[in-house]
């Protein structure tokens, strides 16, 4: 199943994150199939980009989004 979630990337003590579209058997920091947009909490205010149009296709194919992604993209 697949299922958009966020990437750890940046260094110690200051996460920066990317969404995500993977495989849920892979790791979190695993391979992944697209990215769709990035998540950086450390800013102020929080920046987040998201591809709105890829994201409402990897729902609308069976996607589910993690918590997290779920909570950051609700509008």
């Amino acid at each position: 199943m697949t299922v958009v979630r966020l990437t750890r990337m940046g260094r110690k003590k200051k996460p920066f994150y990317r969404i995500v579209v993977t495989d849920s058997r892979k790791r979190r920091d695993g391979g992944w199939i697209e990215s769709i947009g990035y998540y950086n909490p450390m800013t102020q205010p929080v920046e987040l980009k998201v591809d709105d149009e890829r994201l409402a296709y990897w729902k609308s194919v069976g996607a589910k989004l993690s918590d997290r992604v779920a909570k950051i993209t609700a509008k």
